[in-house]
């Protein structure tokens, strides 16, 4: 696959622990890529399961107080209020067994069977260019049924995005220091290796050798070694998100949301070692002609 190298390049020590460091390097930006894709599919997610809905939470009476309307009668009152207002698509009571359902992951089994006041909930469908937000509802609402609360969604959501954004922007930050970093190892590593090798370097200058073809040298060679690195880091990689997703992914759960990745962000990831030995090459071949010229 790879020329013989008239450089004996792969003798050198630094070559026994470039492919670990590109490795780790590769590790963390694998990291970094697969956390901020799984966050941004699971705000994706929300954000479309929640664009134009609200909750409205209709608490029972409380203890000692004077109303004696029953449950039933107020949420008659909230939904014919709610149906009766333009920009309201839909509204309709959550059943028991929904309510159950979004309970079991904090109560577990006995989730319906447990005697708590709970309030009673209607998801509320709105049109999204209408104008109608919870502000609105609320002040229809409150006089009907006072204690009666409109929560929008988009708040919880949007705070959500903001910690997206700041995911993205840290895993950007982790990418550039990685590439940073193993910009810095392959010059470091390509300048030792022209140090070790000056008279080799001189001796093929003698018959006639150019500079290109000696950069042709270490850039195989980086190549090599960066492409090997990447494969070592990506596994790694592979085999930590496994554990995680196993480990922190609970069924059922609503504390931790299940979060995939799609094929094409998988495909992302496999790309990793490509442009890590794509990285290893050019600045290899550009430290090398620097470095050949100044020694001129």
């Amino acid at each position: 696959m790879f020329r013989r190298s008239d450089v004996p390049l792969e003798k050198d020590a630094s070559a026994r622990f470039l492919p670990w460091l590109i490795g780790f390097m590769v590790f963390l930006a694998a990291l970094a890529v697969a956390a901020t894709s799984a966050v941004t599919n699971l705000a994706d997610r929300w954000d479309t399961g929640l664009t134009g809905r609200m909750t409205v939470q209709v608490p029972p009476p409380a203890p000692g107080t004077e109303d004696t309307t029953n449950m039933a009668s107020r949420v008659q009152t909230v939904l014919d209020v709610l149906r009766s207002r333009q920009g309201v698509v839909r509204a309709e009571p959550v059943s028991e067994a929904r309510m159950n359902e979004l309970l079991r992951p904090w109560l577990g089994g006995d989730a319906a069977e447990a005697d708590l006041p709970l309030p009673k909930l209607i998801s509320v469908t709105v049109d999204t260019t209408s104008g109608v937000t919870a502000a609105r509802l609320q002040d229809a609402i409150g006089p009907a049924v006072p204690n009666a609360v409109v929560e929008d969604h988009q708040k919880t959501l949007g705070r959500f995005l903001d910690v997206v954004w700041t995911v993205r922007m840290l895993a950007l930050l982790v990418l550039g220091l990685v590439a940073g970093a193993a910009v810095i190892t392959v010059i470091f590593v390509t300048r030792t290796g022209l140090a070790v090798h000056r008279q080799v370097i001189e001796l093929l200058h003698l018959i006639g050798a150019h500079d290109s073809y000696v950069a042709a040298q270490f850039q195989r060679h980086a190549m090599r070694l960066g492409l090997l690195g990447g494969v070592i880091g990506l596994g790694l990689a592979v085999v930590t998100l496994f554990v995680l997703s196993q480990v922190v992914t609970m069924p059922d759960s609503a504390v931790v949301p299940e979060v995939r990745l799609a094929l094409w962000q998988w495909g992302t990831l496999l790309l990793l070692p490509v442009i890590t030995a794509g990285i290893a090459t050019v600045t290899a071949r550009v430290t090398v002609l620097r470095t050949l010229a100044r020694m001129e």
